[in-house]
């Protein structure tokens, strides 16, 4: 879709009551919901974070999302697919300034250059025990990002054509530093597969997208 279509369409979400986790659970692993569902009081105390799934045009006006391949280090989100973002620190005034100062610092956006259209349902991680809050933002500038090379590996630009594509959800086996072999649906872009909470929030970002363009 063109983007200056997409920007005008898009603004509709606004008033859009959030799906939640009902589209969460959509990308779930069958222990992962029972997981979500039986920690409530352990995600009241867990640490914060934010991201930004950023759509901006591409060479060709198309509007494409921002996601980021991270780097490999020891850790539970090693070498994953994810959106630009990171945790909270405690000089942030609130999440929607940590997702922008993170998005910054890992992609090179500034955080004036990013139009904020809507926050996304929170969303719990057991294995690293943050709670994360999602942004949806429309970056308008034709400039090319700056990986930063110490925590991201690669950039990953998906258009929004494939991610509406149901043709791009499918289910993989994988293991992790925490579970081994397990079944999990997944979204396949730009060659990578994106499972766990980032299809999670992918798949709020779908459910609202759909009522809209």
């Amino acid at each position: 879709m063109n983007f200056s279509d997409f920007s005008f369409q898009v603004a509709k979400i606004k008033n859009l009551p959030l799906p939640g986790s009902s589209s969460h659970y959509k990308m779930a692993p069958k222990t992962r919901i029972e997981e979500l569902e039986s920690l409530q009081s352990t995600a009241k105390r867990a640490k914060k974070a934010a991201v930004v799934a950023l759509f901006y045009p591409n060479s060709q006006d198309k509007t494409n999302l921002l996601l980021i391949l991270r780097n490999t280090y020891p850790g539970i989100h090693s070498n994953q697919v994810g959106l630009p973002g990171g945790k909270a620190e405690k000089t942030d005034k609130d999440l929607l300034f940590t997702a922008l100062r993170e998005t910054k610092e890992e992609v090179g956006v500034s955080p004036e250059k990013v139009e904020i259209v809507k926050p996304l349902s929170e969303l719990y991680i057991p294995p690293s025990n943050f709670v994360v809050s999602p942004f949806v933002g429309l970056y308008k500038e034709k400039q090319e990002f700056i990986r930063q090379q110490e925590e991201v590996k690669a950039l990953i630009e998906v258009s929004l054509t494939d991610l509406m594509d149901e043709r791009s959800l499918i289910n993989e086996v994988l293991s992790t530093s925490y579970a081994k072999q397990m079944e999990v649906p997944a979204f396949k872009l730009a060659g990578y597969t994106v499972w766990g909470a980032t299809a999670m929030m992918l798949s709020e970002i779908k459910d609202l997208f759909r009522q809209v363009l």
